[in-house]
């Protein structure tokens, strides 16, 4: 075998066992949070600090007192963490409600949180609530689909 067919030989080879393993292959977004996906709730991290932690706390401990109604008749920013109720909600329902904002899916409830559609790909909501679960003993496994 001449040293080009060895090198054309290696060359298929490699390619062949990189796309067998799935190298170079685009990572697909995800439809559905995981808690188990280190990449998936890094990103979240970022996320969740960048556009959620100001309100909803960089611990998730949400607003003081958010049990209770603010001066502007509206709820406080509830926690994420095991004192809150996003426990409570399915994926989907934490899914629409930070896609459309509380106040689109109840009619007449008014939010000061808004709808982040535009500010945030489905990717990367569904990142935020991987870290938002990923945070145990906050969560377990009870959210639920």
């Amino acid at each position: 075998m001449t040293a080009k067919i060895r090198r054309v030989f290696c060359i298929v080879l490699l390619i062949a066992v990189g796309a067998a393993l799935g190298l170079g292959a685009p990572r697909a977004e995800p439809t559905a949070p995981d808690p188990n996906d280190a990449q998936l709730v890094a990103r979240g991290k970022v996320v969740y600090d960048e556009q959620c932690a100001r309100c909803h706390g960089a611990n998730l401990e949400g607003q003081p007192d958010w049990r209770h109604r603010l001066p502007n008749g509206r709820m406080p920013a509830p926690p994420h963490d095991p004192t809150g109720h996003t426990w409570h909600h399915s994926d989907k329902q934490l899914f629409d409600m930070t896609k459309v904002g509380p106040g689109a899916l109840v009619p007449g409830y008014q939010s000061d949180m808004p709808g982040f559609e535009d500010k945030l790909s489905d990717a990367d909501i569904w990142a935020v609530l991987s870290y938002i679960e990923s945070n145990k003993p906050a969560f377990d496994g009870r959210l639920r689909s």
